[in-house]
């Protein structure tokens, strides 16, 4: 075997893009402001570039060999956020949760609302206003107002999306911001396309709606109807230490392990063949990697695999802690290990794999 060509590399470029979509507000259904910046970052490099009607961006790049696999590698563009649902007046507003938000720790954040980001603040009753017992419950998110002041009142309308003010920042190896489920999966996804394998045509997918059933990635998978598909999601990492100092047996996915290949999710089965394949490049490669522990949850490979005749399938995650939640806490050097194995993963496939 040829020496491997080195995998691309994670920079002050490639973190500068990565606060740049972090900071950018994509709540599922509107994914207008992280589809604007993909364009730009990928349109040099396509050989083929088109946006569907659901609002997928999709491109191609051949591959240099003849006869080469189709390989689709997915990225999804939208995070979760809220709905503005009607105008209490003075500035307030009733709203509803986009995707699988924690509502236990919504009081108090900031919020921006609508193309304009007009700031905003989740207001709810003041502790000195509580009743007895009413603090030990959580607070539903009907009783919670959006409150954007007079002057903010005039801009926000129905239907505006909202998202978390949380700005991106960095301190050392850790990553902190919002939607970085799955911004690291776009960031990933753009800087392999810049750098892409030469023996795979590779078809990429900057998807939306998946939040809210995985909707955007079945039309992209039945657009390429590629030979087998790779999912670049974020996976909760739930290693925080025990508060009694035990060992905590229950983490699915623990930080600084590198990223997380999925055996199992509520969507999925992974294709035993990618997981093997993947595996065995970073044993070889020396790149760290860790099996997320099947449970919950899922990526667009749960709508990917079941396609027209089905499509080969695997997910693989950067973890993170606190999903879905204001912020998000990764590692640079878990991000940097996912588009290594990716890249070296995707360099040694051979149709070979299809027939193992």
């Amino acid at each position: 075997m040829s020496p491997a060509i080195p995998a691309p590399q994670i920079g002050a470029e490639q973190i500068a893009l990565l606060e740049k979509l972090s900071n950018a507000c994509a709540v599922s259904g509107d994914e207008a402001q992280v589809r604007k910046i993909v364009l730009e970052e990928i349109k040099p490099f396509a050989d083929d570039l088109r946006v569907d009607a659901l609002g997928n961006v999709l491109a191609v790049r051949k591959a240099r060999t003849p006869n080469a696999l189709r390989v689709m590698v997915d990225a999804h563009m939208d995070e979760v956020g809220f709905m503005i649902v009607e105008d209490d007046k003075d500035g307030l507003f009733r709203f509803v949760a986009v995707g699988g938000l924690d509502e236990r720790t919504l009081p108090g954040k900031k919020v921006l609302v609508g193309a304009e980001n007009v700031p905003g603040i989740i207001g709810a009753k003041p502790i000195h206003l509580t009743e007895e017992g009413e603090t030990e419950r959580k607070i539903p998110i009907e009783s919670l107002r959006i409150d954007v002041g007079l002057k903010g009142g005039k801009k926000v309308k129905v239907g505006d999306r909202a998202t978390f003010a949380t700005r991106f920042w960095q301190s050392g190896n850790a990553l902190f911001g919002k939607a970085l489920d799955d911004r690291l999966g776009v960031a990933t996804l753009i800087e392999l396309f810049k750098n892409p394998p030469e023996n795979i045509e590779l078809l990429v997918a900057f998807t939306v709606q998946e939040e809210i059933g995985l909707r955007g990635a079945r039309p992209a998978a039945y657009a390429f109807n590629p030979q087998l598909a790779i999912a670049l999601d974020s996976t909760p990492a739930n290693d925080l230490p025990m508060w009694d100092g035990s060992e905590n047996i229950f983490y699915n996915t623990r930080l600084g392990a590198g990223p997380a290949l999925y055996i199992a999710d509520s969507a999925t089965l992974s294709d035993p063949r990618l997981v093997r394949h993947f595996a065995q490049t970073g044993e070889q490669m020396g790149i760290p990697f860790q099996f997320r522990q099947p449970g919950g949850g899922g990526t667009n490979a749960g709508a990917i695999h079941r396609v027209r005749e089905g499509v080969p399938s695997l997910s693989v995650s950067v973890p993170g802690r606190f999903a879905h939640t204001a912020i998000m806490l990764a590692r640079l050097d878990d991000w940097q290990n996912t588009l290594a194995l990716v890249y070296h993963a995707l360099s040694r496939l051979d149709a070979g794999i299809l027939q193992r």
